[in-house]
């Protein structure tokens, strides 16, 4: 009989269709005898909107499930109500706007073992739910940084939309999601922590999960703000602050200047550099105690 139990963690605000799909596909997912799992689910919304989702998933499933609430709007102190509620030696993120193949937990649990590592992280490739425009597709703008199984994770790419750790190492990471990060970030500074404390966090590429695309975000607008969003809390990060603000004020007139050449090879080309140029640009403001969005403000809650 397995001793390892997995508390799968979700926090959602009004997603409620997403998060009906997730818990869906959290129904059964492979273990082969090696752990069992459950899942926590908070309700980032004082009102409560997704009690009826979860009670009916906790009525329908064979899967124990956990529905709690944190009414202030901060996703820190939501993921921090989930770890509470988690009873696991191991503990799980996934986003609410996600979904997982069957294999995921099973997947990331085996290469915890294999590898002896503190966490894992996986792939979070998109799942357009229309086809998106050429520039999109071509710019590749929706895909994140892939690995080979077992490679070591740095902090700065490390997220919590695909992972699993030692409950363990909470001891050392108190509190695990620091609530002045507010709007994003908070995942990142995380890892941050935990990895200055000698805690090792690896690679597994067969741990997939799928990221909804919807239309509104295949935008130019949206990119761009996010980009705002991205370089807004960067600085929030003690490490290499000095050379991360040289970095940007060499990287500004750098982009500015190429951005009319870069027009020549396409607009997804001259997207991605603009992009950068406001990542960039976010940052040098947010040091200056400016900062350009929210989360809110992008609709993206």
């Amino acid at each position: 009989m397995t001793s390892h139990h997995i508390s799968v963690c979700i926090c959602t605000f009004k997603r409620l269709k997403l998060l009906n799909r997730l818990l869906d596909r959290l129904q059964n997912q492979r273990t082969d005898g090696l752990f069992t799992y459950s899942v926590v689910v908070t309700d980032n919304d004082a009102a409560q909107s997704a009690r009826q989702v979860v009670s009916a998933f906790a009525t329908s499933s064979h899967v124990p499930a956990t529905y709690c609430v944190e009414p202030q709007q901060n996703i820190a102190l939501a993921r921090n109500k989930a770890l509470h509620e988690a009873k696991g030696d191991l503990v799980a993120f996934i986003d609410d706007d996600e979904f997982p193949a069957a294999d995921w937990l099973c997947n990331l649990f085996q290469a915890l073992q294999s590898y002896g590592a503190d966490g894992v992280l996986g792939p979070v490739r998109p799942h357009f739910e229309s086809e998106p425009p050429t520039w999109v597709k071509r710019g590749r703008f929706f895909e994140r940084p892939s690995h080979p199984t077992g490679y070591r994770m740095p902090w700065y790419e490390s997220r919590t939309g695909n992972t699993l750790f030692q409950r363990r190492i909470l001891t050392h990471v108190d509190p695990p999601f620091r609530i002045q990060f507010a709007t994003a970030g908070e995942d990142m500074d995380f890892f941050r922590r935990a990895i200055e404390h000698g805690y090792s966090f690896i690679w597994c590429d067969e741990a997939i999960v799928y990221e909804s695309v919807p239309s509104l975000r295949c935008s130019r607008s949206y990119l761009l703000r996010r980009a705002l969003l991205r370089g807004s809390n960067f600085p929030k990060h003690p490490t290499d602050r000095l050379k991360s603000a040289a970095k940007s004020l060499v990287a500004v007139p750098c982009y500015t200047i190429a951005l009319p050449v870069l027009a020549m090879f396409g607009q997804h080309m001259f997207l991605r550099y603009l992009i950068k140029l406001f990542d960039h640009a976010s940052r040098l403001l947010a040091y200056l105690g400016l900062k350009l969005m929210t989360e809110r403000e992008m609709g993206i809650e």
